[in-house]
């Protein structure tokens, strides 16, 4: 889809993957890697950890599956996201964030068995995300960049792995906000680091730190990491609405506060939407012009 914009410094596109069955991306990955399993493992269950879209992805294909799905849920996440799993018969575990972001480097979590499908750092995750960069391809062959926001690296890896084998002259650039940006200051250090984090609405991206195998593919696949403020995601989120009629969660709307900026620069720029699902009553707020508490 074509963002209109008459002020625009690029050419922008729209991937609307708020528009999955789930309002997220996360279908893909988690899909395919469920797909890919035996029946003999998930004969046990499959269980994930999730701030909210990843859990919808794998709850709702266990329920197509005819599995159990457990989840592993930080006490920050927003309710409608639980409100989803909920309906699609999750059964949830709620920790805090510490304990749920350390179940991403230790990929166990006690009393747990079962498939584990990883949110990010998993072979066949990453490869059912991939098909939206051959499906950004198929549409816009010339596009010169793609923007995809960087939560924990699956998504914009996945990307990038399928875009250089067909269009190795796209770039594509991980997306992330101010409030915790650790994929950029680790490529700038060459290494991974801890930064300062805050936790704002845009839940979907955005942490404390790079995982080590992660932060060596993206320094591999991706061209950089681009940051923007939470003003201009904000803002992003308020135009996506309001001219384009796209609900986007402030993840979803990090590449297009990038593209906004020229900082993607001036040419053919595609970015991915990654998901929409966001509090009713942040929305109004932000709506309203102001930023969430």
């Amino acid at each position: 889809m074509r963002l209109e914009l008459e002020d625009a410094p690029a050419e922008i596109y729209l991937k609307l993957e708020n528009l999955q069955p789930i309002g997220a991306f996360k279908l893909r990955g988690a899909g395919n890697a469920m797909l890919l399993a035996t029946p003999d493992d998930l004969a046990r269950g499959v269980w994930t950890a999730s701030a909210g879209n990843m859990a919808q992805g794998v709850a709702w294909w266990a329920r197509k599956l005819g599995v159990r799905c457990t989840v592993v849920l930080p006490d920050t996440a927003p309710q409608t996201k639980i409100d989803a799993i909920s309906r699609l018969g999750g059964e949830m575990i709620e920790v805090t964030f510490d304990e749920w972001h350390e179940v991403f480097r230790t990929h166990t979590f006690e009393g747990l068995e079962g498939l584990h499908v990883h949110a990010f750092s998993d072979g066949a995750v990453m490869a059912g995300n991939g098909v939206i960069g051959l499906e950004i391809l198929e549409d816009l062959p010339d596009a010169d960049v793609i923007l995809a926001p960087y939560g924990g690296g699956g998504l914009s890896c996945g990307i990038a792995s399928a875009t250089r084998a067909l269009a190795p002259s796209c770039k594509v650039f991980a997306a992330e906000v101010a409030t915790g940006a650790p994929l950029a200051a680790s490529l700038e250090a060459g290494a991974p680091v801890k930064v300062d984090y805050t936790p704002t609405f845009v839940d979907g991206i955005s942490g404390p730190e790079v995982f080590d195998e992660m932060f060596e593919l993206a320094r591999e696949l991706l061209d950089g990491s681009l940051v923007t403020t939470l003003d201009e995601v904000t803002d992003a989120v308020r135009l996506l609405a309001g001219r384009a009629r796209v609900v986007a969660e402030g993840a979803g709307a990090t590449p297009v506060a990038l593209a906004r900026s020229g900082a993607a620069g001036n040419g053919k720029v595609v970015c991915i939407v990654s998901g929409g699902n966001i509090d009713s009553a942040k929305l109004s707020e932000i709506l309203a012009g102001a930023i969430p508490g």
